[in-house]
């Protein structure tokens, strides 16, 4: 069976890596590393496709190492010990290089059986993950190691290897391939930093393209169709997911509509419209809040509209509820006093609560105070009447604050008001 072409053009030499300058370039950080020589225990992160095997591959074929190569997925005990077990042959002479693909997948116990031989230098290990690694790896190892994180390539840096992919298929098949610098710049953009994916694309274009003697052209019409939702970055589980997610939110409570419509549309794009509704009806209170109470229940009725109608048409309702929380007053008002509140229920001891709040109208013998002596605010001007609510313990504490919008501020007359005609 053919290997892939992703394979089969794998960079030799960093020379031929794309992408990643920010470590690799003259001068940087990994690089310097890699030529020096000495290969310390490194964690690359990164998402799918942009080079971490490649530059773990080309560090292992000049380090003069024993490489080992491991994949997460399917690795067991038994397979770490039996590179445990090659510690000191012959075979290993010049030390070992593991290099374990998406460490992630591996339990904690796998990881653990790693520390002694890598802390004493009997074994170096190259891991890469395309998870978060403070999160998806064991600390111990991750203290061990050299974490470098590897970016999406942008569409640029990605023009390169496209033509180098198309020349490396021409010379294979013996076939011209007509490709115009629009196709590989649609190619390109198309794929979402994933080099990858980048070069299955060109792979495939070639075998839909309209073949005649001896060349092969590739059609926009072709190519529509191949690179059609591919530029998609998207992991319902991981860091992703939780990524597009928090600059969303973020883009909302910033009050810049057209940065929240592109992270929905990513959102939408993926078919992830429950995550999305979730997050907007947290928006309504948490940023919009008492600035415009009626956020709430404008957004509740837009998202239930999304769910009964489903997509395409809920992208609908959701701009709305999107347009109207981005271009609203903000307030946290409500959020930051729940968040104080329970922050004093925490530190306390049990409280009771004051005599006049309880639901008794009868005192035991012995009782200080007898009756209940409540004061129904209804019987009183404005319906307001001084008294105390809040246990003894917390009696002066004040966990909300008037934000400085309209709707808060009119509140804050009204509160003020009522007050003063009370006495």
């Amino acid at each position: 069976m053919s290997a892939p072409l992703a394979d089969k053009i794998r960079p030799k030499s960093l020379a031929d890596v794309v992408g990643q300058e920010h470590i690799l370039a003259e001068g940087k950080p990994l690089r310097k590393i890699i030529e020096s020589g000495t290969v310390p225990n490194m964690i690359f992160y990164g998402p799918s496709g942009v080079g971490k095997t490649t530059v773990a591959r080309i560090i292992a074929d000049n380090c003069g190492m024993s490489l080992y190569k491991l994949n997460g997925t399917n690795a067991s005990l038994s397979d770490i010990k039996d590179v445990v077990a090659d510690i000191g042959t012959f075979g290993s002479e010049n030390g070992i290089l593991l290099y374990l693909d998406e460490i992630q997948y591996l339990n904690k116990k796998q990881q653990q059986s790693l520390l002694e031989y890598i802390e004493n230098g009997d074994i170096t290990l190259i891991a890469s993950t395309t998870e978060n690694p403070y999160f998806a790896v064991y600390n111990a190892v991750i203290s061990r190691s050299t974490v470098f994180e590897f970016k999406p390539v942008s569409a640029e840096q990605l023009v390169p290897a496209i033509r180098r992919a198309f020349r490396i298929m021409s010379e294979e098949s013996g076939n011209e391939i007509n490709a115009s610098d629009e196709i590989i710049l649609k190619i390109a953009y198309s794929c979402g930093g994933d080099v990858r994916k980048a070069m299955n694309t060109a792979e495939l274009a070639v075998l839909c393209g309209e073949a005649s003697e001896n060349t092969v052209s590739i059609t926009e019409s072709s190519l529509e169709i191949l690179a059609q939702r591919s530029n998609m970055r998207y992991d319902r589980d991981g860091d992703q997911h939780y990524d597009i997610l928090s600059a969303f939110h973020k883009s909302v409570r910033g009050s810049d509509e057209n940065a929240a419509l592109h992270y929905a549309a990513r959102l939408i794009e993926s078919g992830d419209i429950i995550s999305l509704c979730r997050r907007m009806l947290c928006i309504a209170s948490e940023d919009v809040g008492l600035a415009y109470p009626m956020a709430v229940p404008i957004v509740k009725a837009c998202v239930d509209s999304a769910l009964q109608l489903g997509l395409p048409e809920a992208r609908l309702p959701i701009a709305e509820a999107v347009i109207l929380m981005a271009t609203a007053p903000k307030s946290n008002s409500a959020c930051a006093a729940i968040d104080a509140a329970l922050s004093d229920l925490r530190s306390c001891d049990a409280l009771d609560f004051p005599r006049h709040l309880q639901n008794k109208h009868c005192d035991g013998a012995g009782a200080k105070i007898v009756g209940q002596h409540y004061l129904y605010p209804h019987n009183y001007p404005n319906h307001y009447v001084k008294q105390q609510y809040l246990p003894d313990a917390l009696k002066d504490h004040v966990y909300y604050e008037f934000a400085d919008n309209k709707q808060e501020q009119a509140a804050l007359q009204y509160r003020k008001k009522i007050i003063a005609e009370s006495k």
